[in-house]
């Protein structure tokens, strides 16, 4: 069993993703679409599809997209599962006919979401359903749900912070952060966050990183359980 990772910004790898997978005996190829490498032209050989996050817009005129979007319906018709992170989350809705749009108030940082009950809650959260979780936000977009989606997490910021459908989860959070990836982050964004310091919601890169040791085993241990779903689905 092989799975597809579909990198939209050489800043935003795997990291947690590809280490759990790892760890967990999952083969993978990971698709560098920025650096230049060339997407999987079929999901032929592919179990299931993830898709990374990343600073444009599912809205941009790109090849690139249009092609992540009908590899995400091809995984839709051959009922193979889909996980998207924040712009991969927002390519999910995108291809399934939901609106993307410019959010409200953009959202970066550590943020608490409202996870969902119900059985597509318990079946990608496992026990986190119905709990309030600790998840790192870097998005300045935002999605609907696409007919017949189950809302799966929200928060007073932003409505839709996932939703599955089909066997696909989208999440509007990232939840393959690791501290390397985060610490990155946030000393590369210290001049996009000082822009933003008038915004409610979003954290500087101090609070953000003072953060990592309080709420990264939180948001590993829910990306655990999400991760573990994700490779069921695809084994079956």
């Amino acid at each position: 069993m092989r799975i597809a990772i579909l990198q939209n910004n050489s800043d935003d790898g795997p990291a947690y993703m590809g280490t759990w997978l790892t760890e967990n005996n999952v083969d993978f190829d990971l698709f560098n679409l920025d650096a230049g490498e060339s997407p999987p032209e079929t999901l032929a050989g592919y179990a299931g599809l993830a898709l990374l996050g990343g600073p444009i817009s599912v809205n941009d005129d790109s090849p690139l997209l249009r092609h992540s979007e009908a590899l995400i319906r091809e995984a839709r018709d051959t009922d193979k599962p889909v996980i998207g992170h924040c712009l991969g989350g927002q390519l999910i809705a995108s291809a399934l006919g939901a609106a993307v749009v410019v959010a409200t108030s953009p959202e970066i940082g550590w943020a608490k979401i409202n996870l969902s009950d119900g059985p597509e809650a318990r079946s990608w959260f496992g026990e986190f359903a119905a709990t309030k979780r600790d998840a790192l936000q870097w998005h300045y977009d935002a999605f609907s749900l696409p007919n017949g989606a189950t809302l799966l997490a929200s928060n007073d910021v932003c409505a839709v912070q996932a939703f599955a459908v089909h066997n696909m989860l989208a999440m509007q959070f990232h939840i393959e952060i690791d501290r390397n990836k985060l610490a990155s982050w946030a000393r590369k964004g210290k001049q996009e966050l000082t822009a933003l310091i008038n915004q409610p919601h979003v954290q500087q890169a101090r609070v953000i990183a003072a953060e990592i040791p309080k709420r990264m085993a939180a948001s590993h241990a829910l990306a655990d359980r999400i991760y573990e779903q994700f490779i069921q689905l695809a084994r079956r």
